[in-house]
């Protein structure tokens, strides 16, 4: 067996069946899957991680499978008539499959790149080059955007899900226009409207990096179908972490990287429904994504080979295909009703302590096991260091979306946010040293 096929074991295959939450013991299987979980850090204090949406752990399953790949399999892909090329060609086109299946898509509707950043950029330099003729009338009319069109986006966005369209538009003269975000963070319903006939492009996160909070897809897809206009989704935050069937959820491209949903770095993915991806120009060109070269021209391959020129990511194909296999097994309704138990922990627990502000939605409703929030006194950086000093890892910063924390009021914040493996013990650790940090700077008074 090729490591495209390493079997999941352990903690996901008992946790499959019906939807409910994970048992105690299943729970305690599947931290058993995840090596790094038992490390010790600042003192020999048990790690306690809470920074899943930043990047997610990986299970042993996932880096056994990109090591066999290395020690076993290791060839270029579509290239050769050897024994190992064949067997590489046939882990790499599993592993689409696989991420095809899981999120409801056909196999020629998913394009692998190296994270989601690049997914989005994909989408907008293929409009670029749309705009300029290149892929002739129907690109055009599909894709071309100039003077007078507008690119709706929306304030809760992750920057990489608004500077490339702030590109798109500096490229062709379109117009970019956003939608707002409530004093509770999330998007506004009193500026949908901003989705007009000049809209050819909507692109949004299905959930807040910030806030966790869960778009209404449904409201603003049925805007932009009305406007004619595309859907592109950020999925980073919810394919790890939701069921998600991207014909249901109707949009036209949706973008989520490896790395947050338990597999390796290094790669992305996007995904097309098959009559844009088969109109749409090419981005980077090069060797593996062409059809016949001359000197004076070239015709490209059929999609999804089309978009992605170059030597291939395999290695990192074949451990993204043991990560869904795992979290498949494990079952996507099960991981979510897990999760939703840690958000209403985490919101609570955060909520309790005096002089912190959750920012977002305090209301677990349509909300992910994400929380931002600001310590009052204290710097996000100093709350980070006083939790790590005590092992818990949390993120500080803007996490890449400062429209956002303008928005409500901040410059930055520390954020918990927490995954499949992540224990209620964990959150209640985290939730008492957080009580101690505006003692250890003196700034609380009672």
């Amino acid at each position: 067996m090729t490591a495209a096929g390493t079997s999941v074991t352990g903690a996901a295959a008992a946790a499959a069946g019906p939807a409910r939450s994970l048992s105690a013991a299943e729970l305690a299987a599947v931290r058993a899957d995840f090596p790094l979980l038992t490390r010790t850090v600042r003192g020999d204090r048990p790690l306690v991680y809470l920074d899943t949406a930043a990047t997610s752990q990986k299970p042993r399953c996932v880096i056994d499978a990109e090591s066999e790949f290395y020690e076993r399999t290791n060839s270029a892909v579509h290239r050769g008539a050897h024994a190992l090329a064949e067997e590489a060609t046939e882990a790499y086109e599993a592993a689409r499959a696989a991420v095809a299946r899981f999120v409801g898509a056909g196999e020629d509707e998913i394009v692998w790149t190296k994270n989601a950043t690049e997914a989005i950029n994909l989408v907008t330099y293929a409009m670029s080059n749309a705009a300029l003729g290149r892929g002739g009338d129907r690109a055009r009319e599909l894709f071309g955007v100039g003077p007078g069109d507008e690119i709706v986006v929306t304030e809760a966005e992750h920057h990489a899900n608004i500077v490339p369209w702030q590109e798109l538009c500096a490229r062709t003269g379109a117009t970019l226009r956003w939608i707002g975000v409530t004093d509770e963070g999330r998007l506004d319903p009193a500026t949908f409207d901003v989705i007009t006939d000049r809209t050819r492009v909507v692109a949004l996160a299905h959930a807040s990096n910030v806030t966790g909070a869960v778009a209404p897809l449904g409201d603003v897809v049925a805007r932009a179908r009305a406007a004619g206009a595309l859907v592109v989704l950020d999925a980073c935050q919810s394919v790890p972490h939701l069921p998600v069937d991207v014909k249901a959820l109707d949009v036209d491209f949706a973008a989520f990287s490896g790395h947050k949903m338990l597999g390796p770095t290094g790669i992305g993915v996007l995904y097309g429904r098959a009559e844009l991806l088969e109109a749409m120009p090419p981005f980077l060109t090069g060797g593996s994504m062409v059809q016949v070269v001359t000197m004076e021209s070239t015709t490209y391959a059929a999609p999804p080979s089309r978009f992605e020129a170059g030597t291939q990511m395999v290695a990192q194909a074949v451990g993204l295909h043991a990560a869904v296999d795992y979290l498949a097994e494990l079952g996507m309704d099960a991981v979510a009703e897990h999760e939703a138990e840690l958000t209403r922990l985490l919101l609570d627990g955060v909520a309790s302590v005096p002089g912190v502000r959750v920012l977002g939605p305090a209301d677990p409703a349509d909300r992910l096991a994400v929380v931002a929030f600001d310590v009052a006194g204290v710097h996000p950086h100093d709350v980070g260091q006083v939790l790590d000093s005590h092992g818990i890892a949390v993120r500080v910063g803007h996490h890449c979306a400062q429209p956002i924390h303008r928005r409500l009021g901040v410059h930055a914040s520390a954020r918990a946010s927490a995954g499949v493996y992540t224990t209620a013990e964990e959150i209640e650790a985290f939730v008492d040293k957080l009580g101690e940090v505006r003692q250890f700077f003196g700034v609380d008074h009672g």
